[in-house]
């Protein structure tokens, strides 16, 4: 293992001790928001300390061994002892160069999902809400809640946009690789001669922000609107004008809030997402920098990167950033996603730990 990663493992340990003694002072619980931010760091802490303190104990045993590979009654019990102690070794570092790399500190948050019709008409919309379907079911399989926001359905069903909030435990960390377009390929339900058509739709994973927290927004750079909500939502929602259109003026970013009977809870939830998009849009900048320097794996997220084509002729989703191709689309629409994801996750872990290599 590197001698830098060892400092880095050496200075965790030396942390984890000093919560130990902290956290069992006798003053420890008297300022209690500094308790309970020991306890996090000291759990988190727990299982790298752990790992580091094994893989010295091995270290040690590795040595011990290697003493005795010159006496002949001992040397195949010391040459067993170095091989098992090795690859246990091996094992261990990976782990803990995982435990080092850096957190995204968005990782634990909702977030907004909005999905937008591409090229293709009415197919597009129609795969929005599929996509939106494939979602919903990969969220109930998560134990997540789900919550529409707003919609915009189209002429033959499916959405030409549709923002849906998803909440649970670490659902920006699961999800947040899904922001890019999305082609499929498949006969449309019109097309009456069986050609097959390509069309797209963007999706855009948005975490959301800490209570608007996260960005400044200035009232006075606001445009909102009330307006009554269209569509299905019963008699009261037609009867009132309870869903709130809010354009920020220096971006000319818009959104929608229309499925709550409440224009309060409306307007708070249109804030959400404008606070998120904002975010978002300051992220693209930074990443968009630091692109110029070096390419991520993943991709920047952009929704006008092509990351993924779902090709139903042939049962096949194909995910472009990672060469990953699998024949089982049918399941994957049905919310099968723990491949893709986690997929999707170990490449991104593998390019961190090259860039922290470098």
């Amino acid at each position: 293992m590197k001698q830098s990663l060892l400092d880095k493992l050496e200075k965790l340990s030396l942390r984890h001790e000093e919560l130990n003694a902290l956290m069992s002072s006798e003053n420890a619980t008297l300022d209690m928001e500094k308790f309970t931010g020991w306890t996090r760091e000291h759990a988190e802490l727990e299982r790298v300390v752990v790992n580091y303190k094994e893989y010295l104990r091995i270290d040690l045993s590795i040595v011990e061994a290697k003493d005795l590979l010159d006496d002949p009654d001992m040397s195949e019990m010391a040459k067993s002892e170095i091989v098992e102690g090795e690859e246990r070794q091996r094992c261990l570092e990976g782990m803990l160069q995982k435990a080092l790399l850096p957190k995204d500190l968005n990782d634990s948050r909702n977030v907004f999902l909005e999905i937008r019709a591409g090229t293709g008409g009415d197919e597009s919309a129609l795969f929005a809400g599929d996509l939106l379907r494939m979602y919903l079911k990969y969220a109930e399989k998560c134990h997540w809640s789900t919550e529409v926001l707003s919609q915009n359905e189209s002429y033959l069903g499916g959405y030409k946009e549709v923002v849906v909030k998803i909440s649970g435990e670490n659902v920006y960390a699961q999800l947040k690789f899904e922001s890019g377009g999305h082609r499929v390929q498949r006969v449309p339900e019109t097309e009456t001669q069986g050609r097959v058509h390509t069309s797209a739709c963007t999706v855009a994973v948005l975490p959301e922000p800490d209570q608007l927290k996260d960005v400044e927004i200035n009232p006075s750079e606001l445009r909102i609107d009330t307006y009554r909500a269209s569509g299905a939502g019963g008699q009261h929602i037609n009867k009132t004008d309870s869903a709130i259109r809010i354009t920020h003026l220096p971006t000319g970013l818009v959104v929608e809030c229309q499925e709550g009977r409440s224009q309060h809870k409306n307007k708070a939830q249109a804030l959400s997402v404008l606070a998120a998009k904002l975010n978002a849009q300051q992220a693209q900048e930074h990443q968009a920098k630091e692109a110029a320097t070096r390419k991520t794996l993943i991709g920047s997220g952009d929704r006008s990167e092509r990351i993924r084509t779902y090709n139903f002729p042939q049962g096949r989703l194909t995910e472009h950033r990672i060469n990953l191709t699998l024949y089982k689309l049918s399941q994957i629409m049905e919310g099968e996603l723990d491949e893709v994801v986690n997929n999707l996750l170990s490449e991104h872990q593998a390019e961190l730990l090259a860039l922290a290599s470098e």
